[in-house]
């Protein structure tokens, strides 16, 4: 059983002051209290903390050592303990943000650095995942609040959203597409669904929900039986794949911006327009954020994700 936690701190006191009446002005409390929290951790114990003597009270080899072990502790208590309170006036401390893979390296830690500039006290912790290890991330607390996607993982996501709320914060295009050379060699300009349903394909995981979800919106029909060469968990995965012509495969277009504007990378028009993937804030439903998680919050929703933000993923390709 761990001694209570009051008497540690008088005996603290004592072994800091030298004395009974010096911890007792420490404490704001009477001298006999102090003397008998004293003799009640030593009963506690079982062991003699001081020896006392007419003049003073000498710690004995017991005390040193619980001496060693409590001022440490109290000490990080006592700074702890203000840096929360500071957390109460000025934007500080630390903020677990979960995020997508690709989303999260891409963006985030210049989201991160640019926020550190107004308020440098704040540091960062961020978690990345697919949504629904992100949404049982904010469940269980090991996030402050994440980020996460509405359609490259919406096969895996089970049981809806549960506790958590979600905010739209931005949405990014999402396009089929391939490399230049085997566009050339294997499309050839014919964007009909019999021609692609016929071609190679780059996959999320066996299932495939996004290959399907791309041709029930572009031709209003499912596809079966794809031919898919390759399967990965990583978005990251699924475009290296599509830059070593393996063939065609479901991505976010701002991911590529670059490659898309040089023709590397072509994506599959068909006249429809592009499905939209949206990002989300999940936070849980009855979390009230502290000033810190408010002050960056904000910086997402006006200063990144808002009309004149940072970011902005509209017409990437």
């Amino acid at each position: 059983m761990l001694p209570d936690l009051n008497r540690l701190k008088v005996f603290h006191f004592i072994f800091t002051e030298k004395s009974v009446a010096g911890a007792a002005r420490k404490l704001h409390v009477s001298p006999s209290a102090v003397s008998q929290a004293l003799n009640k951790l030593e009963g506690e114990m079982d062991v003699v903390l001081f020896t006392r003597s007419p003049s003073a009270l000498v710690p004995t080899y017991a005390g040193e050592q619980l001496a060693r072990m409590i001022g440490p502790f109290l000490r990080d208590l006592d700074t702890g303990v203000a840096r929360l309170q500071q957390a109460r006036q000025v934007p500080s401390g630390m903020l677990r943000i979960g995020s997508p893979i690709e989303f999260g390296n891409a963006y985030l830690p210049a989201i991160m650095a640019g926020f550190r500039e107004s308020y440098p006290e704040v540091t960062f912790t961020l978690k990345l995942a697919d949504t629904a290890e992100l949404l049982s991330m904010v469940r269980n607390g090991v996030v402050d609040f994440g980020l996460v996607d509405d359609f490259f993982l919406r096969d895996r996501l089970e049981g809806g959203m549960g506790p958590c709320a979600a905010e739209p914060l931005i949405d990014e295009e999402v396009v089929l597409a391939c490399s230049r050379e085997y566009y050339e060699k294997a499309i050839a300009g014919d964007h009909s669904f019999a021609h692609l349903a016929g071609r190679e394909f780059v996959a999320y995981r066996e299932s495939s929900l996004t290959l399907a979800g791309w041709f029930l919106h572009h031709f209003g029909k499912p596809c079966a039986g794809l031919n898919r060469v390759l399967f990965a968990d990583s978005h990251q995965a699924i475009i290296s794949g599509i830059r070593a012509h393996l063939g065609l495969g479901v991505i976010a277009s701002h991911l590529v911006r670059k490659e898309l504007a040089a023709g590397s990378i072509v994506p599959i028009r068909t006249g429809a327009r592009e499905i939209v993937n949206t990002i989300s804030l999940a936070q849980l439903l009855d979390k009230i954020p502290n000033l810190t998680e408010r002050t960056f919050l904000g910086y997402l929703r006006n200063d990144v994700f808002g009309p004149d933000g940072l970011l902005d993923f509209s017409g990437a390709a």
